[in-house]
């Protein structure tokens, strides 16, 4: 279980010794670099559309891509991770409010040592409830979201630790839009976002537990279900 304080991490093999599968830097930087265009794609498109787009861009790099985070005796018999059907009444543009800002989350990890998160608001999510929004304060910066809902862990359901609804510093986030005239705005100047939980995937460990992955903490758990996006892998 995540600890109650704080996002958990899984645990991850020393860094002195590189596993011989590990994907070399070059890999690594080419996965982002699709990652980040597919969600340029994404974005581009409309959301069913986006949504379809998405979902076979990441079959894609999930089966061939050396930096997939599926082990090597996984990957040929892949055939496509386990998304459930696109419904739009999980999509939601979101301000961001001040609540919150200024919490601080210190996360030791097995390669980079200790990563502070600090809280830049929260997402109040009409029907689900409420959600933190995270800055990841070291280099490269980005907007975390992650959250783990009432089908985590259950057969047929998502994955035990949670999932990943954005994570900007990997390329994953769906865009932002400007509440009107008569909206209200909030500490950004009226700037929303865009979170839909059709678009939620499996952190790496979900697949190998030689990634280490910050999980959700007490502040991004909703009692509700989010049956849509990526459900748990199967363990075959």
């Amino acid at each position: 279980m995540p600890d109650e304080h704080r996002p958990a991490v899984r645990p991850e093999a020393p860094a002195a010794a590189r596993p011989a599968t590990a994907p070399l830097p070059h890999e690594v930087a080419d996965w982002r670099l699709r990652v980040f265009s597919l969600y340029e794609r994404v974005r581009a498109a409309a959301p069913r559309e986006g949504h379809e787009l998405w979902r076979r861009g990441r079959d894609d790099l999930f089966a061939a891509h050396p930096a997939s985070p599926l082990p090597q005796h996984r990957r040929g018999g892949f055939r496509g991770l386990p998304v459930a059907p696109y419904d739009p009444a999980y999509r939601f543009d979101a301000p961001l409010l001040p609540e919150g800002a200024g919490q601080e989350r210190r996360v030791a990890t097995g390669t980079d040592g200790v990563v502070t998160f600090v809280r830049i608001g929260t997402f109040e999510l009409p029907g689900l409830g409420s959600l933190a929004a995270w800055e990841h304060t070291g280099y490269g910066g980005g907007l975390f979201v992650p959250f783990r809902d009432a089908t985590a862990g259950r057969p047929g359901g998502s994955y035990g630790a949670g999932r990943y609804l954005l994570d900007s510093i990997k390329g994953a986030f769906l865009g932002t839009g400007h509440v009107g005239a008569a909206g209200w705005a909030d500490t950004a100047g009226g700037v929303t976002y865009t979170l839909d939980f059709n678009f939620a995937y499996n952190p790496s460990c979900a697949y190998d537990e030689a990634w280490a992955c910050p999980l959700p903490g007490p502040e991004n758990r909703l009692e509700g279900e989010i049956p849509v996006g990526e459900l748990a892998p199967s363990e075959s």
